[in-house]
Parts: structure tokens; sequence; C-alpha cells
């Protein structure tokens, strides 16, 4: 069967932010068949793979699709990687397996491939596996793997050593210990091997040798070194779990900045991957009141740590992409607006700097109302797929006492795109059935309920049966195929009641 298309998780709210932030195709089927094997890259399948990666401690795999053109734009720089990490000490090997291929689709499933191109680093023949983060460029491939197949903390043995290792735009976590043994130096090597794909670490006998901090201290200290905010911090907990939450905490900023500049990207990542609430504050960073509202606005923040919430700020030139995901308008700016964990929002438009901190007060209170965004239901609604919007929702869905096929999509997608007119076949087959509507809700333009749908991706179709039985659709894109689901899970004698046949 075919995989719906996975627009990339919540990264999709990030890859509409900025190209630059992933580099993902969505899953779809394709007939086209991988060209020739490159020399240096090895090729893996259903039936080798476990016997291949077992016999290495470190290897990296690629899964990919011979249709996907960032697959295609990554092969050459990924078989130039392979070939300068043949001859690396000792070798980096560098494998690929068509996942798009049937009999490697359990594959793919087993390391949670949603998206191509994916790459995974595995250790320890496979024991271990984590997400590769680095760049897709063969000097970027060979340079990260290089730092993740060697030892997980570097030792800093000078000034020379630091300056190499820090960068002042990244986060850097180093250990201070009076000896390279014990506890505490074995927690922190346990850390830094499970963080490894994520931050950079290394340790040092001299705090004297670092460029930030009090350079008295003689550990055991884990010291993180930031790009933002107090630029160092200290802890003295060496607990995995209280060092781990303090990493995680520590490395993002009070107030994640959005703009042009790419080595905000991480943190805008970080950013939308945490479980809190996000307070995302959206604004024209060159007009007069740009600072007046920063600036209220990261006092707002400071004053809120330790609440469950993170905080965002969007220059609007670099935020187009999320205005179209979350469906807001240019004309709201200044526009603040939060969104929980469970998928709710709340909106503030066209705030002013002394706004901010009673509006937040409000909301943290529980008496700002939730904010539906919802298009106005359509006057007329004759076309064969009939539209449908979050105010009409539970009108049509669920309350109609009929078998509803509901696409959820975007205008822009492609996949969307390509599947209508086959929806619109399978709307004109069922015509004359006034117990079936064929329908479509613009994800991007309403606001969909996530305790009843998952959508991750678009398209994404769900089936709700008349007598209320509700099923993600995950079959070929067909007409056939869609016809022949809905007949199968249908409710054949559902109660019919003609005041509802119009829609």
């Amino acid at each position: 069967m075919a995989s719906r298309a996975s627009i990339c998780f919540f990264v999709l709210a990030l890859s509409l932010f900025a190209s630059s932030f992933t580099n993902i195709c969505a899953e779809e089927p394709a007939s086209a068949s991988e060209s020739e094997s490159k020399e240096f890259v090895l090729t893996l399948d259903h039936s080798n793979f476990s016997d291949t990666v077992s016999k290495h401690d470190f290897i990296v795999v690629e899964f990919y699709a011979p249709w996907c053109g960032h697959c295609k734009k990554l092969a050459p720089e990924y078989e130039k990687a392979a070939s300068v990490l043949s001859v690396h000490d000792p070798p980096v090997i560098l494998a690929k397996v068509d996942a798009n291929e049937g009999e490697n689709k359990d594959l793919a499933s087993d390391f949670e491939v949603r998206g191509f191109p994916t790459i995974k680093i595995l250790r320890n023949g496979g024991k271990t596996v984590q997400e590769y983060k680095g760049p897709r460029d063969a000097d970027g491939i060979v340079d990260y793997l290089k730092k993740q197949s060697g030892p997980a903390s570097v030792e800093i043995k000078s000034v020379e050593d630091a300056s190499n290792l820090i960068d002042d735009k990244k986060i850097f976590i180093v250990g201070v210990f009076p000896k390279f043994s014990g506890e505490e130096f074995e927690n922190f090597t346990s850390l830094a091997e499970k963080l490894r794909s994520d931050y950079e670490f290394g340790h040092t006998l001299d705090a004297k040798l670092l460029p930030r901090g009090e350079s008295s201290v003689t550990g055991p200290t884990v010291r993180i070194l930031k790009p933002f905010d107090e630029r160092f911090v200290d802890f003295q907990d060496f607990h995995v779990d209280a060092l781990e939450k303090f990493v995680e905490e520590s490395s993002l900023p009070t107030v994640t900045v959005f703009n042009n500049d790419p080595n905000n990207h991480p943190f805008v990542i970080k950013f939308f991957n945490n479980p809190n609430a996000k307070a995302m504050l959206f604004l024209n960073f060159s007009t007069e009141i740009a600072d007046s509202i920063k600036s209220k606005y990261r006092e707002v923040a400071e004053q809120s740590k330790g609440e469950g919430i993170s905080f965002l700020i969007g220059d609007l030139e670099a935020s187009q992409g999320a205005f179209q995901y979350f469906g807001l308008k240019e004309e709201q700016v200044p526009l603040l607006v939060i969104q929980k964990a469970e998928g709710e929002k709340y909106l503030k438009a066209n705030l002013e700097a002394g706004h901010i901190a009673p509006w937040v007060k409000d909301y943290k209170d529980g008496n700002v109302q939730p904010y539906r965004k919802s298009e106005p239901i359509p006057e007329a609604n004759n076309e064969p797929v009939k539209v449908v919007v979050a105010d009409s929702l539970q009108d049509i869905v669920f309350n109609s006492g009929k078998n509803v096929l509901l696409e959820f999509y975007a205008p822009w997608c492609g996949h969307c795109k390509k599947l209508a007119p086959i929806l619109d076949e399978v709307a004109i087959s069922f015509e004359n059935d006034a117990d079936v509507v064929i329908a479509k809700l613009d994800a991007t333009a309403n606001d969909v309920p996530s305790d009843k749908f998952d959508v991750k991706g678009y398209p994404t179709l769900y089936f709700s049966s008349a007598s209320g039985k509700l099923l993600e659709y995950d079959g070929e894109r067909t007409k056939e195929e869609i016809i022949d689901f809905i007949e199968k899970n249908r409710d054949k004698t559902a109660p019919h009641d003609s005041s509802k046949d119009e829609l």
C-alpha cells in the first residue's frame, strides 16, 4: 500500500518557515528504478541489512526513493563523502536502502522512515540508532561523520584546542574534572554519547583553557557555552537524568529569534520540538516600534521561565511560511499567537508593547478564549466534492448520518493536486447514493481537531461511517481502491434524512 504524504511531522511548520530547515520528500509510490550502484556507498536491502550492520560498530544508512528529487541531489555528495571516508582511520561506511522497494518497506517502517532522504547513524552493530543531523554536502558530511565516529567528548588540552572546537555561534558542552575517572566523569561521557548527534562535547582538567566562565573552577562541573542569553552556565548535579534535563533546558534561548540568519535555524527547530506551549510573536523587525516590542516580550519571557511556555519572535520577512501554515494575515502584525501542545491557539492581533504582559497574564489565568480558524461556510456547495470548513465540520461529517470520506489538503501541495481529479471521479460515482459524501477541507485555512484527526502531512484521508466509526485511509490513491474502501467500511443501512441531501 502507498504511504500517505508525510510532509515532515511538525517540521512542516519549519519547512514552511525556511526551506533550508529540511529537505525531505513526501512519501509516494514511484515507478522509476534506481540507477546503477555506486562504488563506495554500499547497497543494502532486506536480505543483507541485518548481517551487514551487525558487523560494524559505526555505519551510516540513507533510506531513499528513486523518484525523490532531494535524494537525487544528495546522491553524488553522499558518494563523494563515502569515497573520502573509506580511507579514514578507521574507515567510515556509508550505505543506502531503496525504501520505496516493496520488500524493504518493513525495514523502513522499523526505522520510522516517514520521508526521503532519511539518514540514520547505527552504532554497536545496530543496537543504537541516532538521527543524522548534519549537512547534505560532501565536505559537511565528512566533517560531521568524522566527529560522530570519534569519541563523543574530545579532551581540551590547550587554548588552541578550545579555539578549534568551540564555535561562538553554536552550543558547546564541556566537563571540567580534577581527573578523567570516577562516577561524575562516567556519567558525563554517557550523556555525551547519548546526545552527541545534537551537541558537541569536550572535557578538560583546566577551566583556564576555556573562553568563558569562572577559570578557577576545578570541577567536577558541566559548563554550557552558548551563543545567546547569559553565554555560559554551570551545573554540578551529575545524575544522568538531571544532566540531560539541564542541557535541554539551557540550550533553548529565553526568546528564540527567527530571521534570515541560518545560525538561528537549529534553535527554531528545537523550539518547535520541545513539548511546551509555544508563544510566537510576529512583527516587522525594521519598524520603529520593533525594539520596544522586543524588549517587553523578552521581559515577559523571562518572567515566564519554568511555567511551560517557550517564546519565539519572528521577523515578518522570514516568516511567510508560518503565516501560510497558521493561516495568518500580514495586516494582523504585530501578532502574538500562543499554541498549546494539544493544538489550541490563542491570538492577539495588532498588539502594542503595553499589551503583551497583560494579555499573556490573561492567557495564563484562563481568561482568553481559544481561536478557531475557519473559512466562511460556502453559500453554494454544489461541486461533486463538497467543501468542509472548521465551522461546518461537525454538521457535515459527524451529524449528517452519512458515510463521509474527508480529505485534508493544502492548496500548495502537489500530491493533493494530483489526487483532486481522482476524488472528483469517486464523488461522481456516488452522486446517486445519498448516503455517501466525498468532501475536502483546506487544513491550512481551517483548524483541525487533533483529538479526532492525526494530520501530519497532506493529503490525509479519513472516513467517517454513518454510525460514527472513524478510520484513516492509507491505501492506494486510485479511484478503484478508494471506492472499494468506502464500500467495505460504509454503513449500508444508514438512516436517511432527505432534508440533509443538499450540503
